[in-house]
């Protein structure tokens, strides 16, 4: 783990991998069983979940995404952070 990067950044990249695990796992499950209520209110709030730790980590370390998805703040911040899959 490098020095420079905090323990925080590590976690929530962690937590946003684990997140991403668990909804494609779902899409992949609702694609056979698409009217299982309870697999959809899970997607759901998985997709909450992922949407609320993205937003406190581009707070925090900047963007996760290219293309338009990421908000720039006051300066573009794109290329200055070590970007996801650097560490």
């Amino acid at each position: 783990m490098s020095e420079s990067i905090s323990k925080e950044y590590y976690q929530y990249m962690h937590e946003l991998q684990t997140v991403d695990f668990v909804l494609v796992e779902l899409t992949l499950y609702l694609d056979t069983h698409p009217d299982d209520q309870q697999a959809l209110a899970q997607f759901t709030q998985f997709q909450r979940r992922k949407r609320v730790l993205m937003q406190q980590f581009e707070m925090a370390f900047g963007p996760l995404q290219e293309f338009g998805n990421s908000p720039p703040g006051q300066t573009w911040t794109w290329s200055s952070s070590p970007w996801p899959w650097q560490v």
